[in-house]
């Protein structure tokens, strides 16, 4: 039986984030600590550790058949590949930044400015959307130096939480686009490829729907059951278990993290006691 080889990159909190993504996925690596490669003898897999930026032109060429990587990283190499599912982490943005003395006034303030990138095909189409004509400074790494060595007017980079253009004396002024960590695909994988692939796809959306989601318990009156029910639907409906004390009952359910907040108010009113709140490890629909 042939493998599904995936590319992951080799280093960083993205790296890290797909290998815990592959082991709550049941899948264990044999040998991964930094090598090119990893396989797997519960699953039809072999991961290959890569660069981030090399990752889109091995899926495309049939190197690896499917790869896990930033969206930022896909729209900037622009190549002939398959987005086949979001993965909810390594969420960023990448952002228009400028000292922080600098009087913004809108895009059209960057008219006749040098902006200094990694991202200059992202950028690119940006400014030509906006009907913006600027000088575009192509840099790998330590972007966010270039306006104080006077190489750039201003920086064109990812931004997770802004410490480190604060570091450095610039501000955020416009953000081009959002980003998150994404499943790829080589365009012509095989019937038996496809097929590991989707098996794959299921156990990772069986791992997305128990992040999302939270297993509630709680005691309650008999006579508020039914309004409970009402704010915890479940997936079909709760459980609803006797308690021994007379006129009271145990209620199970499902309920989405972030919508658990904001009924916890009224699942007290309603009489709600003894609220339990578990982590899902694994959850199938």
């Amino acid at each position: 039986m042939s493998k599904l080889k995936i590319a992951v990159q080799k280093n960083g909190r993205l790296s890290e984030k797909s290998l815990q993504l592959l082991n709550k996925c049941g899948i264990r690596l044999l040998n991964g600590e930094r090598t090119l490669k990893a396989s797997s003898q519960n699953f039809p897999i072999e991961v290959l550790f890569l660069r981030d930026d090399d990752i889109p032109q091995y899926v495309e060429q049939g190197v690896a058949d499917v790869g896990i990587l930033g969206e930022n990283e896909v729209w900037e190499q622009n190549k002939n590949i398959t987005v086949v599912k979001k993965l909810g982490f390594a969420n960023c943005r990448l952002s228009l930044a400028l000292p922080k003395e600098a009087q913004y006034n809108g895009v059209s303030y960057f008219n006749n400015k040098k902006i200094a990138t990694s991202y200059p095909f992202i950028l690119q189409q940006f400014f030509e959307e906006n009907n913006i004509s600027a000088e575009i400074e192509t840099i790998s790494g330590s972007v966010e130096i270039a306006p104080g060595i006077g190489l750039a007017d201003g920086i064109f980079d990812i931004v997770s939480t802004g410490s480190t253009l604060l570091m450095n004396g610039l501000k955020e002024v416009e953000t081009v686009t959002k980003s998150e960590a994404v499943l790829i695909s080589n365009t012509s994988l095989n019937a038996e490829k496809e097929d590991i692939l989707n098996q794959l796809l299921f156990r990772i959306q069986s791992v997305i729907n128990a992040a999302e989601n939270k297993y509630i318990l709680l005691n309650a009156p008999n006579n508020s059951v039914q309004q409970i029910a009402q704010v915890l639907p479940g997936m079909k409906s709760p459980t609803v278990l006797p308690l021994k004390e007379e006129g009271w009952s145990s209620i199970h359910s499902v309920i989405r993290e972030d919508e658990f907040w904001d009924n916890i108010d009224r699942l007290k009113t309603l009489g709600a006691e003894g609220i339990l709140i578990v982590n899902v490890e694994k959850m199938i629909l």
